[in-house]
């Protein structure tokens, strides 16, 4: 076996899937997303992320087994972005799913489809971020369009693997009633058979920016209020959109 670059594992995560999981986070990332929260995980190799031998990392997760049997959890790839490194993604995936366990992978939607199928098959769950339904304003925010993300969408949505298509929402970028509207659209197109959850925008991760000698991002990013998430929360519902959440 081999290996690859992670910023960390994460034990005893509750919001990234059923039960209580371990989260893997891979390094690097195709997006440059304005109000990434991991901007450590966007680049491969910078002073946050070291190299992990495939080994390694099964041993953890093989020493906490018992709470994932006893809750119903299991293992969530994450990143930067687990697609990104996709052999190393794809030997993590086949010796975890030989094994029994429960994966979920939260992707920004950025991959080669036909490559990875066969191993996204083998996952139970997928969360898939879907951050502006404008291509020309996705490229602004993310530097690449929407467009693979779209067409990977509706791959996703007729693999298998329950589909949980989530909106990090973000006042001043998405937050708004047409960008909202359209973006429900969208997944009603694309994914008739995903749920949707909505991601309300946080800054726990500026201390990273700052550990990284990076520029915050910007201070006019606004964070939801729990009534605005509720009422879009309906929309999407009324629209016949299940949703969901794990927070």
């Amino acid at each position: 076996m081999a290996g690859g670059y992670i910023t960390q594992l994460q034990h005893f995560s509750v919001n990234d899937g059923e039960g209580i999981r371990t989260l893997i986070f891979l390094a690097g990332c195709p997006l440059r997303c304005a109000w990434c929260a991991n901007p450590e995980g966007q680049t491969s190799r910078n002073p946050m992320t070291r190299w992990a031998e495939t080994e390694e990392i099964l041993g953890e997760i093989r020493r906490q087994a018992i709470f994932y049997r006893f809750s119903g959890g299991g293992v969530t790839f994450s990143g930067g972005e687990a697609t990104a490194q996709p052999m190393f993604f794809q030997e993590l995936t086949d010796a975890l799913y030989d094994e029994g366990y429960d994966l979920a992978l939260e992707t920004c939607g950025v991959f080669d489809f036909p490559r990875l199928a066969p191993t996204l098959a083998k996952l139970n769950q997928i969360f898939l971020d879907l951050k502006h339904p404008d291509p020309v304003r996705h490229r602004q925010l993310t530097g690449l369009d929407n467009g693979l993300i779209l067409e990977n969408m509706a791959h996703l949505d007729g693999l298998g693997p329950a589909l949980v298509v989530r909106i990090p929402v973000i006042l001043g970028v998405n937050g708004d009633e047409e960008t909202m509207e359209a973006a429900f659209r969208l997944i009603r197109a694309r994914a008739p058979h995903a749920a949707l959850e909505l991601l309300p925008y946080h800054r726990f991760g500026e201390e990273k920016y700052r550990q990284l000698g990076k520029p915050l991002p910007d201070p006019a990013f606004g964070i939801p209020t729990r009534e605005q998430l509720a009422h879009w929360e309906e929309r999407a519902a009324a629209m016949g959109i299940p949703v969901v959440s794990y927070r």
